[in-house]
């Protein structure tokens, strides 16, 4: 028997909604990441982006577990000299939650063009309300502890 290999022009892709209410950032960012690549269909390939899209709502309720929310920093450089910048997470947290699941999500994905293509299907909310209802998606049923 011959091993299954998807094809680019093959994939149908569902959205998801995954609700961040009350849960923690790394465990809903680990899953995102997981639908994005495609690694929950019986059809992955890890060559070929065979992933889903995925809207995530309530990202200001997210939860960061510990000490998180007062010592962890992200450090990023604006591409000057001397320019490296910091912001931390109860800052980030407070202004924009969406942009701390993004990166959270984003480090869990490969920083090939795979990842990349993959996180341009990525939609993170504030609240609970998006836009995409034509698009019919589907709750994440799985549970994230």
């Amino acid at each position: 028997m011959k091993s299954f290999i998807a094809k680019p022009q093959e994939i149908e892709r569902k959205w998801y909604i995954i609700d961040a209410a009350n849960k923690p950032l790394g465990r809903v960012a680990s899953q995102a990441a997981s639908i994005l690549r495609g690694k929950h269909l019986p059809t992955y390939t890890p060559n070929v982006d065979c992933g889903d899209h995925v809207i995530i709502i309530n990202a200001e309720k997210i939860v960061l577990t510990g000490n998180k929310l007062n010592q962890k920093v992200r450090y990023y450089h604006t591409g000057w000299v001397g320019g490296i910048k910091e912001i931390h997470y109860d800052k980030l947290m407070a202004e924009k939650p969406q942009d701390a699941v993004m990166y959270a999500v984003k480090g869990m994905l490969p920083n090939n063009t795979i990842g990349r293509k993959a996180l341009t299907r990525l939609r993170v909310y504030k609240g609970a309300e998006h836009k995409h209802e034509a698009q019919k998606p589907e709750a994440w049923t799985r549970e994230i502890k």
